[in-house]
């Protein structure tokens, strides 16, 4: 008979539930495993410090360049922000008989 392989997403979400509810029978009740496969879990969970769990980030390099551009993308977002402002000034500016309060 061939094991179940579960899913790392799914090993995860019970992992915090467990956690979260402090009931490892509850939770492997709703998703049908059995209670000692949960405490397995939290046991790898606990022991594999890595980032792998959590979200798949998996370096300290990989974080420091996804914080990289999510800077970018602020500036950007900024940037755009500032034009469309920009934008509605000299729309207002020119028709001067459209509402204040347009947005």
């Amino acid at each position: 008979m061939k094991r179940k392989v579960y899913p790392k997403e799914l090993k995860l979400q019970v992992v915090r539930e467990a956690k979260e509810t402090g009931n490892k029978a509850a939770v492997a009740r709703r998703y049908e495993i059995h209670v000692n496969l949960v405490s397995k879990w939290m046991k790898q969970y606990e022991d594999d410090s890595t980032i792998e769990w959590s979200e798949g980030v998996t370096s300290p390099i990989e974080v420091k360049q996804l914080e990289q551009e999510n800077d970018q993308l602020k500036k950007l977002l900024g940037e755009k922000d500032l034009e469309i402002a920009i934008l509605r000034d000299l729309i207002k500016k020119k028709n001067p008989h459209l509402p204040r309060n347009w947005k």
